[in-house]
């Protein structure tokens, strides 16, 4: 039997957070362990219960501005292993760079109008606990603008290179499911930021930017 992922949820809207809830836990795949309506609650939540997936708010109190994506670069630093699903009223590409800049492969933000889309945020939440990253389509839109087309210069290979990326997995790993040397893995990793133009100087890590690229691809063509 699968053990549901656990999972804690920071909103300080009550009927926000109970629809949170009850539709996480309506999925037996889902353990919804605790909840919090201010940040530092949800700090000792997460401390009480180390959840495998923590949904949050991208304004909290005390001060409302950005306690989840604050929240969630802690978490980078002292729980990596933490997906962190961030909500938010509004579309800002400068709080999606700030979340997936130094990596992220963990995380997601969403619009909370795309939530009543039934089984989003489901799907968000088994994705971040997966090491495969979320980006609401609308701010990916705004952030890789024209990259989304040059994916079909991929070659056969690089395309699944890219999906196992996309994955969340290490170049060691893919090298050793694609039966390749690292160093060819390598190659072909930078032939993909070279054809999809991500510079090393991109705000949002090259590779969770590329997985989000690919992911958006992925649910167009479905």
């Amino acid at each position: 039997m699968t053990v549901p992922l656990r999972v804690v949820v920071g909103e300080d809207s009550f009927l926000v957070r109970e629809g949170i809830v009850h539709g996480l836990g309506d999925d037996p795949s889902i353990a919804v362990v605790d909840v919090a309506s201010d940040i530092d609650g949800l700090r000792e939540v997460i401390a009480r219960h180390a959840p495998d997936v923590v949904v949050t708010d991208i304004r909290m109190p005390p001060t409302k501005t950005d306690e989840g994506i604050r929240l969630a670069i802690e978490l980078r630093e002292t729980q990596p292993d933490v997906g962190v699903v961030v909500l938010s009223q509004h579309a800002s590409p400068s709080h999606a760079r700030t979340l997936f800049e130094h990596g992220g492969s963990r995380r997601a933000y969403l619009l909370k109008d795309s939530l009543v889309e039934r089984g989003y945020l489901l799907e968000a939440v088994h994705s971040v606990a997966q090491g495969r990253p979320i980006l609401d389509s609308r701010i990916v839109e705004l952030i890789v603008g024209g990259r989304q087309t040059a994916i079909d210069d991929l070659t056969p290979r690089e395309l699944e290179v890219l999906a196992l990326v996309a994955g969340g997995r290490s170049n060691d790993a893919i090298a050793k499911e694609l039966v390749l040397t690292r160093r060819a893995v390598e190659r072909h990793i930078n032939s993909i930021f070279s054809k999809l133009d991500l510079a090393e100087s991109t705000a949002v890590n090259r590779r969770v930017l590329a997985a989000l690229i690919y992911a958006r691809t992925d649910l167009v063509e479905r």
